[in-house]
């Protein structure tokens, strides 16, 4: 079997291929309608590409290599966007949206680098939502409020599901539990930050993992992140436990963004100060953008974790190495 490949023993879809594409759109359709209603949020159009020069693209973990390419009448490059992260701080100020109101948007990605296994696909689709916040805002208590809300529009959603294809399962726990990434090191020292998160969502269910980008007490950081979006101290993942595959499940990345102090502090501490010059950044620092929380929430994972299926495939067509195809083919697993 494929190295990155995990097929569940006995593994049978609830659903044939047809309905389980009937059954993405009501997923997505009402999923999509629960959180805007959930979070105050309007739909806007959000751009597949942008210019390379501007530090509007998403860097992810720092290493991850963009997909580039000039256009003939621009005469410049520009790049297959990696997240909204950015463009979505710049949209709500260009757009005047109010504080206590935000945006949401279907982000389409190409991430060339991902390694391809049952949850990760070269192609990224997911919800990125950005919302204005106050000064006051920028705290635990209410990162953890958006975390409800946004557990809540899913478990709302299960809900639906279940009641339309009664042969799916209602097993999400609506109850959050919050764990720091220092909580998760104390308690399991001598397991990898990934088995830490199967441990807390096999006993837990539903678990928000607070702190994620800079380091531990070991040296070590739990996961990285940009330094230039989320505050290190106020974001985290809302991950679950997947029965089918037996592990933790990220759902969605997420946390109340960098405001001028925390940029500058997040840029020397990751040796990322030469971005200071870019245009972004430069409204970062200087005030002019809008303090705001978001996030992205993976829309083939949801309907991979609702649908129950085994592999991220079997919910979003995209390209799969060919012993993975033939495995998945051999035991009932459907790639679309």
């Amino acid at each position: 079997m494929s190295n990155n490949l995990f097929i569940p023993k006995s593994y049978k879809p609830a659903l044939d291929i047809l309905h389980t594409e009937i059954a993405i759109k009501f997923v997505k359709d009402t999923f999509e309608r629960e959180l805007a209603s959930a979070l105050n949020l309007v739909r806007v159009s959000a751009p597949l590409f942008v210019r390379a020069n501007t530090g509007v693209n998403d860097n992810l973990n720092g290493v991850e290599r963009p997909v580039q390419f000039d256009i003939l009448d621009l005469k410049e490059d520009v790049q297959i966007v990696q997240s909204l992260a950015k463009w979505k701080r710049l949209a709500l100020y260009r757009y005047g949206i109010p504080r206590g109101s935000g945006l949401y948007t279907d982000m389409n990605a190409i991430r060339r680098d991902e390694v391809l296994d049952n949850l990760h696909s070269v192609y990224v689709d997911q919800w990125d939502w950005e919302r204005v916040i106050r000064p006051e805002d920028r705290t635990v208590v209410f990162l953890q409020s958006m975390v409800e809300k946004i557990v809540g529009a899913l478990y709302k959603t299960q809900q639906l599901l279940c009641e339309r294809y009664p042969v799916t399962d209602g097993f999400l726990n609506p109850q959050v539990t919050y764990l720091t990434t220092q909580e998760l090191e104390d308690r399991y020292p001598d397991l990898t930050p990934h088995q830490r998160e199967d441990e807390a969502a096999r006993k837990y269910g539903t678990v928000f993992i607070m702190g994620i980008g800079g380091k531990l007490r070991s040296g070590q950081a739990h996961d990285g992140r940009s330094p230039d979006y989320d505050d290190w101290e106020l974001n985290g993942d809302i991950v679950v436990y997947n029965p089918l595959l037996e592990r933790s499940f990220e759902v969605s990345s997420m946390g109340i963004r960098v405001d001028a102090q925390t940029l500058d502090r997040q840029l020397r501490e990751s040796g990322c100060d030469d971005r200071r010059e870019l245009p972004f950044h430069k409204m970062l620092l200087d005030g002019t953008l809008p303090l705001t929380a978001g996030g992205g929430i993976g829309q083939s994972r949801i309907c991979m974790l609702l649908l129950q299926k085994a592999h991220i495939g079997e919910v979003q067509a995209s390209v799969w190495p060919e012993d993975t195809a033939r495995e998945c083919e051999a035991a009932g697993v459907h790639l679309l």
